[in-house]
């Protein structure tokens, strides 16, 4: 399959769910050109990345840029052809790649990235350069693990001979290792491990020089002083291709990429966080059935008594439970865009667990969720425009409008402003007009329309009988206990739902902020079902709690608990950035709080969803089982 019809398959919508990246494997013949392409510069410092031509490496006559999907543009992805020539079983030593002549802005800025960690990452056979560390933490069983990329260079030290403390030196020689395999089935080689060991090499020469024909005096293994990005001067770019058979079979190419160095902590952590959130949900829901049974036998028991007697606990308010909450327009417009982030989310997660959004599928992921979300317009409409219509609501047209533009608008201007700063460091990062021009036609073009198609329905729908009547005059709340307070039960009931996926959140961002794969999402689909559970159960809880203190105003109070979960997350991303990244720059950490505001924007809306309709169940339940005159 040719990298455009690949292309052309990514941009179709249809062809999220049903492209799987890879499935063709190419074959190589003996002496077959082998293209090795190049993509991008990523530190884990800066939290940008820049296109590899941005530093002043040796170039092809023609840059050809490779066309990329939607979510690799968004990541920041620019993959071009390079100057490195590679023929399939053909091993090079010390090959001259080019010479250069650095002025000292050119030295400084190599430097300046060599400073700030930067990485190479390179694509041959859409598998990512690697470096190849071994993790013998048990001597008995070694495990090979790859490190995406490669580093541009590394900082002098007293330790690394020949070189100045201080002082940052280039890695201008590579040995590539590529890894191939065999077998009787096909004919010719597939290509399944892509390594590249760096380091750097201050080349001489005898007289003049003379191209790729120059003898280079520095190769075959001859000791020589590392290349320091200190002064301007000459540098000569040389690498070695070396070639090795793998047992390792095609389609298992990714497993190393893959494999986890914490694989026992990850499985222990899940496990145990499993098993915490099922016992206490076990827990509520045993809780719950014995004390509403209690209260079922005595209120039916009551009204089948002649004398009457005071009504208590939550059946006193069965006249105001039903009575439209202040903001309801807004109210709706939250739980339709939560909806859409759900459906959203379970369509992804699906997808993902079925193998279609593969890491080879560079962006597929982003690019699912971004058409996903926008598809999910109807449902969104729909959940908004009818709740909208329960709650009395009449001005269908707002609604609408607010679903359709509230939380895209809110993410567009943050993304907005956040690609100003990027694109002033001039970084790839910074999404170009065309793609920016292409989200808001996707907004609203197809989003915006699909959720008044949704809202047509939601509004044609006949509204629900409700179980219980509601009076006309709102019954007073009695003052509350210092524990029932909405302030306390609201951030106290968002502790359970984050409990249940704080530790798959760890590994998450480990993912997407030190540049790691991520691709347990079996264990990801477990969490969120547990995520489920937990916010419908503690919203029931708490719900129940408040009805029996008399306090009938439950609809916002329902999504508040559990949508305070996402506090807990934003507070848990700011303790992660203090304690697990390095980064210094303003524009980086800017990125980040955007970003992780916007990821805790969209869990809110999610819990919270998931909590109201889990609420808005419980309450219609129990009303609906007690006699009411």
């Amino acid at each position: 399959m040719s990298r455009s019809a690949i292309a052309l398959a990514l941009s179709l919508p249809a062809a999220v769910a049903f492209y799987l990246p890879g499935v063709a494997p190419r074959e190589y013949a003996k002496g077959e050109r082998v293209e090795l392409k190049v993509n991008k510069l990523t530190s884990t410092k800066t939290q940008l990345p820049y296109e590899y031509y941005a530093l002043p490496f040796c170039q092809p006559d023609e840059i050809i840029n490779v066309a990329e999907n939607l979510g690799e543009v968004l990541r920041g992805d620019r993959i071009m052809n390079s100057h490195y020539e590679l023929t399939m079983g053909v091993e090079e030593t010390c090959k001259i790649l080019c010479r250069k002549e650095l002025v000292s802005a050119e030295v400084a800025e190599f430097s300046t990235r060599i400073d700030e960690d930067y990485r190479v990452h390179w694509v041959m056979d859409n598998l990512p350069s690697a470096t190849k560390y071994v993790d013998e933490t048990n001597p008995a069983k070694p495990v090979t693990i790859y490190d995406l990329g490669f580093p541009l260079g590394f900082r002098g030290s007293a330790d690394i001979p020949g070189t100045k403390a201080g002082v940052n030196y280039l890695n201008n020689h590579l040995l590539l290792t590529v890894k191939f395999h065999k077998d009787e089935s096909f004919e010719g080689s597939r290509i399944v491990g892509f390594e590249v060991e760096p380091s750097s090499i201050r080349h001489a020469y005898s007289g003049t020089w003379k191209d790729k024909a120059t003898q280079l005096s520095t190769c075959g293994g001859s000791a020589s002083a590392p290349l320091a990005m200190s002064a301007p001067g000459e540098v000569v770019f040389t690498y070695d291709v070396k070639w090795e058979y793998s047992d390792v079979k095609w389609a298992s190419r990714w497993d190393t990429y893959l494999l986890m160095g914490d694989e026992q902590i990850h499985w222990f952590s899940i496990i145990n966080s499993l098993m915490i959130v099922l016992f206490l949900s076990g827990m509520v829901a045993m809780i719950m059935m014995r004390t509403l049974h209690r209260d079922f036998n005595r209120y039916n028991a009551i009204e089948a008594q002649d004398e009457v007697e005071e009504e208590t606990g939550w059946k006193l308010v069965h006249g105001d439970v039903f009575r439209p909450p202040k903001a309801p327009m807004m109210l709706s417009v939250l739980i339709g865009t939560g909806v859409q982030t759900y459906a959203m989310s379970v369509i992804t997660m699906v997808f993902a667990v079925l193998g279609f959004l593969s890491p080879a599928n560079r962006g597929g992921l982003m690019t699912a969720m971004l058409l996903l979300f926008v598809f999910m317009g109807v449902p969104a409409g729909y959940a908004s425009s009818f709740l909208h219509k329960s709650l009395k609501g009449v001005e269908w047209k707002k609604n609408i409008v607010l679903t359709s533009c509230l939380f895209p608008g809110i993410v567009f201007i943050i993304f907005f402003v956040l690609n100003f700063f990027v694109w002033g460091e001039k970084s790839s990062g910074a999404v170009p007009f065309g793609t920016m021009f292409a989200i808001l036609v996707l907004w609203f073009g197809i989003s915006v329309p699909l959720v008044f198609l949704g809202a047509y329905f939601g509004y044609r729908r006949k509204g629900l009988d409700l179980p219980v009547r509601i009076n006309q005059i709102p019954r007073q709340v009695p003052e509350q206990v210092w524990y029932m307070q909405p302030a306390f039960s609201v951030t106290v009931g968002g502790v359970l739902p984050f409990g249940a996926v704080f530790i798959e959140l760890f590994f998450i961002l480990s993912s997407i902020w030190l540049h790691q794969f991520y691709y347990v999402f079996g264990f990801l689909l477990l969490v969120f079902i547990i995520l489920i559970i937990t916010c419908a159960e503690i919203t029931m809880v708490m719900c129940y709690f408040q009805l029996c203190a008399e306090d009938y105003h439950w609809w916002w109070r329902s999504f508040l608990t559990s949508g305070s979960s996402a506090g807990y997350m934003f507070a848990y991303s700011i303790f992660y950035f203090f304690t697990k990244l390095e980064i210094t720059k303003f524009v980086s950490a800017l990125l980040y709080f955007g970003y992780m505001f916007i990821a805790a924007l969209a869990f809110f809306l999610l819990t919270g969803t998931i909590g109201f309709y889990a609420c808005y169940w419980f309450v219609w339940k129990i009303f609906s089982a007690i006699k009411v005159d």
